[in-house]
Protein backbone atom coordinates (compact mmCIF):
# COMPACT_ATOMS: atom_id res chain seq x y z
CA UNK A 1 0.00 0.00 0.00
CA UNK A 2 1.68 3.68 -0.74
CA UNK A 3 2.19 5.79 1.75
CA UNK A 4 0.09 9.04 0.42
CA UNK A 5 1.80 12.06 1.09
CA UNK A 6 -0.10 15.64 1.69
CA UNK A 7 -0.33 18.52 -0.86
CA UNK A 8 1.33 21.54 1.21
CA UNK A 9 -1.75 22.79 3.43
CA UNK A 10 -4.42 21.76 1.18
CA UNK A 11 -6.85 18.62 2.53
CA UNK A 12 -5.42 16.68 -0.62
CA UNK A 13 -3.38 13.54 0.00
CA UNK A 14 -1.50 11.63 -2.64
CA UNK A 15 0.33 9.37 -3.94
CA UNK A 16 3.78 10.96 -4.09
CA UNK A 17 3.90 10.07 -8.08
CA UNK A 18 0.97 11.58 -9.78
CA UNK A 19 0.34 11.15 -13.52
CA UNK A 20 0.61 14.18 -16.39
CA UNK A 21 -1.38 13.88 -18.89
CA UNK A 22 -0.62 16.01 -22.10
CA UNK A 23 -0.22 13.28 -23.84
CA UNK A 24 -3.91 11.92 -23.11
CA UNK A 25 -5.70 13.49 -26.29
CA UNK A 26 -3.06 16.26 -26.13
CA UNK A 27 -3.28 16.14 -30.40
CA UNK A 28 -2.25 20.07 -30.48
CA UNK A 29 1.98 19.09 -28.67
CA UNK A 30 2.17 15.32 -29.78
CA UNK A 31 1.17 13.89 -33.42
CA UNK A 32 -0.61 10.78 -34.25
CA UNK A 33 -2.06 10.18 -30.84
CA UNK A 34 -4.37 7.61 -30.27
CA UNK A 35 -7.25 8.48 -27.70
CA UNK A 36 -7.98 4.41 -26.33
CA UNK A 37 -3.93 4.07 -25.48
CA UNK A 38 -4.28 7.52 -23.70
CA UNK A 39 -7.40 6.18 -21.86
CA UNK A 40 -6.23 3.33 -21.26
CA UNK A 41 -2.53 5.58 -19.45
CA UNK A 42 -5.24 6.90 -17.26
CA UNK A 43 -7.05 3.20 -16.40
CA UNK A 44 -3.39 2.04 -15.75
CA UNK A 45 -2.77 4.81 -13.19
CA UNK A 46 -6.10 4.07 -11.34
CA UNK A 47 -5.59 0.50 -11.58
CA UNK A 48 -2.06 0.94 -9.99
CA UNK A 49 -3.11 3.68 -7.22
CA UNK A 50 -2.09 6.64 -9.00
CA UNK A 51 -4.45 9.38 -7.68
CA UNK A 52 -3.27 12.20 -8.77
CA UNK A 53 -4.06 13.33 -12.26
CA UNK A 54 -2.59 16.12 -14.36
CA UNK A 55 -4.44 18.04 -17.01
CA UNK A 56 -5.08 21.52 -18.62
CA UNK A 57 -7.77 23.31 -21.19
CA UNK A 58 -5.31 23.49 -23.51
CA UNK A 59 -4.24 20.03 -23.81
CA UNK A 60 -6.14 19.09 -26.83
CA UNK A 61 -7.29 21.39 -26.52
CA UNK A 62 -10.27 20.51 -24.01
CA UNK A 63 -9.50 16.72 -25.10
CA UNK A 64 -7.29 15.51 -22.16
CA UNK A 65 -10.39 16.80 -19.74
CA UNK A 66 -12.69 15.04 -21.54
CA UNK A 67 -11.03 11.43 -22.03
CA UNK A 68 -10.54 11.75 -18.44
CA UNK A 69 -13.94 12.81 -17.58
CA UNK A 70 -14.85 9.40 -19.77
CA UNK A 71 -12.64 7.27 -17.84
CA UNK A 72 -13.56 8.17 -14.16
CA UNK A 73 -16.75 7.81 -14.99
CA UNK A 74 -16.49 4.80 -16.96
CA UNK A 75 -14.34 3.48 -13.64
CA UNK A 76 -16.47 4.39 -10.52
CA UNK A 77 -13.51 6.14 -9.21
CA UNK A 78 -13.74 9.77 -9.20
CA UNK A 79 -14.11 10.06 -5.74
CA UNK A 80 -10.72 8.42 -4.98
CA UNK A 81 -8.70 10.91 -7.53
CA UNK A 82 -7.42 14.10 -7.09
CA UNK A 83 -8.05 15.71 -10.59
CA UNK A 84 -5.05 19.02 -11.22
CA UNK A 85 -6.58 21.28 -14.51
CA UNK A 86 -5.79 24.43 -15.55
CA UNK A 87 -7.00 27.36 -17.19
CA UNK A 88 -6.19 30.80 -19.00
CA UNK A 89 -5.87 29.98 -22.51
CA UNK A 90 -8.34 32.04 -25.21
CA UNK A 91 -9.41 31.85 -28.02
CA UNK A 92 -9.71 34.79 -29.80
CA UNK A 93 -10.51 34.57 -33.71
CA UNK A 94 -7.66 32.07 -34.45
CA UNK A 95 -5.33 33.67 -32.08
CA UNK A 96 -4.96 32.08 -28.46
CA UNK A 97 -4.58 35.04 -25.64
CA UNK A 98 -3.70 34.67 -22.40
CA UNK A 99 -6.39 35.67 -19.83
CA UNK A 100 -6.68 35.74 -15.54
CA UNK A 101 -9.87 38.02 -15.52
CA UNK A 102 -12.15 36.78 -12.67
CA UNK A 103 -14.98 36.43 -15.59
CA UNK A 104 -12.57 34.38 -17.32
CA UNK A 105 -11.36 32.16 -14.91
CA UNK A 106 -14.65 31.52 -13.61
CA UNK A 107 -16.10 30.84 -16.55
CA UNK A 108 -13.07 28.32 -17.04
CA UNK A 109 -13.92 26.08 -14.16
CA UNK A 110 -17.68 25.94 -15.04
CA UNK A 111 -15.87 24.75 -18.62
CA UNK A 112 -13.54 22.19 -16.99
CA UNK A 113 -16.18 20.68 -14.58
CA UNK A 114 -18.64 20.02 -17.51
CA UNK A 115 -15.54 18.39 -19.50
CA UNK A 116 -14.53 16.26 -16.24
CA UNK A 117 -18.12 14.96 -15.88
CA UNK A 118 -17.43 16.39 -12.04
CA UNK A 119 -19.00 18.83 -9.32
CA UNK A 120 -15.86 19.87 -8.09
CA UNK A 121 -11.89 20.40 -9.19
CA UNK A 122 -9.56 19.51 -6.81
CA UNK A 123 -6.93 21.44 -7.47
CA UNK A 124 -7.36 24.24 -10.29
CA UNK A 125 -4.18 26.42 -11.61
CA UNK A 126 -3.73 29.72 -13.28
CA UNK A 127 -1.86 27.92 -16.34
CA UNK A 128 -0.04 30.81 -17.01
CA UNK A 129 -0.48 35.07 -16.07
CA UNK A 130 -1.14 37.75 -18.41
CA UNK A 131 -0.41 41.27 -18.46
CA UNK A 132 -2.89 42.89 -16.87
CA UNK A 133 -4.91 41.16 -14.28
CA UNK A 134 -3.52 41.51 -10.17
CA UNK A 135 -2.29 38.53 -9.06
CA UNK A 136 -4.61 38.77 -6.12
CA UNK A 137 -7.38 39.84 -7.78
CA UNK A 138 -7.20 36.33 -10.08
CA UNK A 139 -6.55 34.20 -6.97
CA UNK A 140 -9.12 36.15 -5.36
CA UNK A 141 -12.05 34.85 -7.85
CA UNK A 142 -10.76 31.27 -7.11
CA UNK A 143 -10.86 31.67 -3.72
CA UNK A 144 -14.72 32.36 -4.33
CA UNK A 145 -15.05 29.05 -5.95
CA UNK A 146 -13.13 27.37 -3.24
CA UNK A 147 -15.73 28.88 -0.68
CA UNK A 148 -18.71 27.86 -3.31
CA UNK A 149 -16.69 24.18 -2.92
CA UNK A 150 -16.59 24.10 -6.62
CA UNK A 151 -12.50 23.47 -6.15
CA UNK A 152 -10.60 22.57 -2.95
CA UNK A 153 -7.04 24.06 -3.69
CA UNK A 154 -5.54 26.37 -5.51
CA UNK A 155 -2.86 26.83 -7.69
CA UNK A 156 -0.94 29.04 -9.71
CA UNK A 157 2.17 28.02 -12.55
CA UNK A 158 5.03 29.68 -14.74
CA UNK A 159 4.46 32.71 -12.44
CA UNK A 160 7.79 34.69 -11.49
CA UNK A 161 8.52 34.97 -8.33
CA UNK A 162 6.88 38.89 -8.32
CA UNK A 163 4.30 37.35 -9.76
CA UNK A 164 3.36 34.64 -7.07
CA UNK A 165 4.25 37.15 -4.07
CA UNK A 166 1.08 39.26 -5.66
CA UNK A 167 -0.97 35.86 -5.95
CA UNK A 168 -0.45 34.58 -2.51
CA UNK A 169 -0.91 38.35 -0.59
CA UNK A 170 -3.48 37.34 1.27
CA UNK A 171 -2.35 33.63 1.57
CA UNK A 172 -4.83 31.64 -0.84
CA UNK A 173 -2.03 30.27 -3.06
CA UNK A 174 -1.52 26.14 -2.31
CA UNK A 175 0.26 25.09 -4.88
CA UNK A 176 2.66 26.84 -7.21
CA UNK A 177 3.54 24.56 -10.64
CA UNK A 178 7.17 25.68 -12.58
CA UNK A 179 9.70 23.60 -14.84
CA UNK A 180 12.05 22.14 -13.08
CA UNK A 181 14.16 19.47 -13.48
CA UNK A 182 18.34 18.99 -13.45
CA UNK A 183 19.01 20.91 -16.27
CA UNK A 184 16.66 23.59 -15.23
CA UNK A 185 17.32 24.98 -11.80
CA UNK A 186 16.26 28.62 -11.89
CA UNK A 187 13.37 27.86 -9.55
CA UNK A 188 15.87 27.33 -6.23
CA UNK A 189 17.06 30.54 -6.57
CA UNK A 190 13.71 32.22 -5.31
CA UNK A 191 10.49 30.35 -5.91
CA UNK A 192 11.04 26.80 -4.29
CA UNK A 193 12.74 28.96 -0.69
CA UNK A 194 9.38 31.04 -1.29
CA UNK A 195 7.11 27.70 -1.21
CA UNK A 196 9.05 25.96 1.37
CA UNK A 197 8.77 29.51 3.68
CA UNK A 198 5.26 29.86 2.63
CA UNK A 199 3.91 26.25 2.66
CA UNK A 200 2.94 26.01 -0.69
CA UNK A 201 3.31 22.64 -2.15
CA UNK A 202 5.56 23.23 -5.45
CA UNK A 203 4.98 20.73 -8.03
CA UNK A 204 7.68 20.16 -10.97
CA UNK A 205 7.14 19.81 -14.85
CA UNK A 206 9.24 18.30 -17.09
CA UNK A 207 10.53 16.82 -14.36
CA UNK A 208 12.52 14.22 -16.83
CA UNK A 209 13.51 17.06 -19.29
CA UNK A 210 11.23 15.52 -22.30
CA UNK A 211 13.05 12.34 -21.68
CA UNK A 212 16.74 13.53 -21.51
CA UNK A 213 16.85 12.60 -17.53
CA UNK A 214 15.08 8.99 -18.64
CA UNK A 215 18.55 7.37 -19.43
CA UNK A 216 17.55 5.95 -22.97
CA UNK A 217 18.42 8.37 -25.69
CA UNK A 218 21.64 8.28 -27.19
CA UNK A 219 23.94 10.39 -29.40
CA UNK A 220 22.07 8.82 -33.08
CA UNK A 221 18.69 9.55 -31.42
CA UNK A 222 16.59 11.90 -33.61
CA UNK A 223 13.38 13.86 -32.80
CA UNK A 224 10.11 14.82 -35.01
CA UNK A 225 7.53 16.28 -31.86
CA UNK A 226 8.06 19.42 -29.05
CA UNK A 227 11.24 18.32 -28.73
CA UNK A 228 13.14 18.89 -31.93
CA UNK A 229 13.39 22.90 -31.09
CA UNK A 230 13.52 22.64 -27.64
CA UNK A 231 17.45 23.87 -26.72
CA UNK A 232 18.47 20.82 -24.46
CA UNK A 233 18.16 18.98 -28.01
CA UNK A 234 20.03 20.86 -29.92
CA UNK A 235 23.09 19.15 -31.43
CA UNK A 236 25.90 20.61 -29.32
CA UNK A 237 23.90 20.61 -26.13
CA UNK A 238 22.51 17.36 -26.77
CA UNK A 239 25.84 15.85 -26.64
CA UNK A 240 27.19 17.43 -23.21
CA UNK A 241 23.67 16.45 -21.74
CA UNK A 242 23.95 12.96 -22.30
CA UNK A 243 27.81 12.77 -20.74
CA UNK A 244 25.64 13.98 -17.45
CA UNK A 245 22.86 11.34 -17.68
CA UNK A 246 26.03 9.17 -18.31
CA UNK A 247 27.39 10.50 -14.55
CA UNK A 248 23.85 9.58 -13.31
CA UNK A 249 24.16 6.26 -14.82
CA UNK A 250 26.73 5.30 -12.65
CA UNK A 251 24.67 6.43 -9.40
CA UNK A 252 21.65 4.75 -10.59
CA UNK A 253 23.55 1.29 -11.25
CA UNK A 254 25.09 1.44 -7.89
CA UNK A 255 21.65 1.49 -6.41
CA UNK A 256 20.00 -1.13 -8.62
CA UNK A 257 17.75 1.38 -10.29
CA UNK A 258 17.00 3.12 -13.34
CA UNK A 259 18.31 6.28 -13.90
CA UNK A 260 14.52 7.87 -14.11
CA UNK A 261 13.82 5.94 -10.57
CA UNK A 262 16.86 7.96 -9.42
CA UNK A 263 15.99 11.39 -10.87
CA UNK A 264 12.53 11.29 -9.90
CA UNK A 265 13.68 10.46 -6.12
CA UNK A 266 15.79 13.29 -5.85
CA UNK A 267 13.17 15.23 -6.83
CA UNK A 268 11.08 13.98 -3.96
CA UNK A 269 13.91 14.83 -1.34
CA UNK A 270 13.81 18.55 -2.12
CA UNK A 271 12.33 20.70 0.37
CA UNK A 272 8.42 21.90 -1.12
CA UNK A 273 8.35 19.00 -3.25
CA UNK A 274 5.70 16.67 -1.99
CA UNK A 275 4.27 15.00 -5.34
CA UNK A 276 6.02 14.76 -8.64
CA UNK A 277 3.30 14.24 -12.37
CA UNK A 278 6.18 12.69 -14.54
CA UNK A 279 4.09 11.83 -18.23
CA UNK A 280 3.91 9.23 -20.07
CA UNK A 281 2.88 7.87 -23.35
CA UNK A 282 2.17 4.42 -22.88
CA UNK A 283 0.53 1.99 -19.91
CA UNK A 284 4.11 0.19 -19.08
CA UNK A 285 6.04 3.47 -18.84
CA UNK A 286 3.27 4.35 -15.84
CA UNK A 287 3.31 1.21 -13.93
CA UNK A 288 7.53 1.96 -14.44
CA UNK A 289 7.39 5.74 -12.45
CA UNK A 290 5.73 4.03 -9.75
CA UNK A 291 9.39 2.35 -8.58
CA UNK A 292 10.20 5.40 -8.08
CA UNK A 293 8.96 4.62 -4.34
CA UNK A 294 11.54 2.23 -3.98
CA UNK A 295 14.29 4.12 -4.17
CA UNK A 296 16.17 5.11 -1.01
CA UNK A 297 18.75 7.57 -1.67
CA UNK A 298 21.53 8.20 0.59
CA UNK A 299 22.88 12.18 1.41
CA UNK A 300 25.87 11.09 -0.08
CA UNK A 301 23.81 10.04 -3.61
CA UNK A 302 22.14 13.26 -2.97
CA UNK A 303 24.94 15.73 -2.87
CA UNK A 304 26.46 13.50 -5.84
CA UNK A 305 23.68 14.06 -8.28
CA UNK A 306 23.76 18.07 -7.03
CA UNK A 307 26.88 18.21 -7.92
CA UNK A 308 26.41 16.71 -11.52
CA UNK A 309 24.43 19.00 -12.13
CA UNK A 310 25.33 22.57 -9.87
Amino acid sequence: MVKKVRIGQTDLHVNPIGLGTNAVGGHNLYPNLDEEVGKDLVRTAISKGINFLDTAFIYGPKRSEELIGEVLKETGSRSDIVIATKGAHKFVGNNVVIDNSPAYLKQSVEDSLKRLQTDYIDLYYIHFPDEDTPKDEAVGALKELKDQGKIKAIGVSNFSIDQLKEANKDGYVDVYQGEYNLFQRDAERDILPYAAENNISFVPYFPLAAGLLAGKYTKETTFDDLRKDMDLFKKENFEKNLEKVDALREIAEANHVEVAHLVLAWYLEQPAIDAIIPGAKRAAQVENNLKTLDVKLSPADIQKVDRIFR
